[in-house]
């Protein structure tokens, strides 16, 4: 019978801290797996698909934010670092490099477990956070990178594909413009507010191509964008 549990790739240098975050990991449910270098950790990134990636920022091969940094030019999968400068990574998390969250070192096992959860469920990953809206409307397989609408797959660019994964992780929520930016744009900094409208104005045509009569984004004045709940 074929694991169902959310893969979470540890990448993690130190073994005694390595083996506490994948015994946490499995007694919380997921299968962890451990690469001890960023080299180790882009091959299997390159040969499997994983629900997210624990990065420690100071491995031995070559610096996390530059292991993140390849990472984001194959996938959108979730990054939650380590590190000892939790000042350093506050700058950074959720800009250039697109990590999903942090933490600190020394961090207890139960924290890392219930950060991952509560990434995998904000960014409609895995089974322990399936978006309310796949009932037949919406699919999204977050390892593969692929989202369907009415059970087509849409052809997506990169940051199509990160802005519409926000909005169907969570139906009904309205989103502003400084949020879809910094989840979809590797710097959110550069983006402009009229870069997000002619992104939600192609993601709009192609959904179209499937169901011209039906119109899922919804805009909301002075706010910005929601996924309509369709039930």
């Amino acid at each position: 019978m074929p694991d169902t549990r959310p893969t979470i790739l540890v990448v993690e240098d130190e073994p005694p801290i390595a083996e506490t975050i994948t015994y946490a990991l499995k007694t919380e449910g997921f299968a962890p797996l451990w690469r001890t270098t960023g080299r180790e950790a882009l091959a299997t990134l390159a040969q499997q698909p994983v629900a997210l990636v624990v990065l420690d920022i100071g491995l031995p091969d070559m610096s996390g934010f530059d292991v993140c940094r390849e990472l984001r030019r194959l996938s959108a999968v979730p990054v939650i670092f380590l590190t000892a400068r939790s000042a350093e990574v506050d700058r950074i998390v959720g800009l250039e490099l697109g990590a999903d969250d942090y933490l600190a070192k020394p961090f207890s096992p139960r924290e890392l477990t219930a950060r991952v959860r509560a990434v995998l469920r904000r960014t409609g990953t895995g089974p322990v956070a399936a978006a309310p809206a796949s009932d037949g409307v919406w699919r999204h397989d977050a390892a593969r990178c692929r989202i369907s609408y009415r059970g087509q797959v849409l052809e997506l660019a990169r940051n199509e594909y990160r802005l519409l994964a926000v909005l169907v992780a969570a139906p009904g929520r309205v989103f502003s413009r400084d949020q879809l930016m910094t989840a979809a744009w590797d710097d959110p900094g550069a983006a402009l507010d009229r870069t997000v409208d002619a992104h939600i104005k192609l993601l709009r045509a192609k959904l179209r191509e499937i169901a011209p009569a039906a119109d899922p984004i919804v805009t909301h004045r002075g706010l910005g964008y929601a996924l309509r709940e369709e039930t």
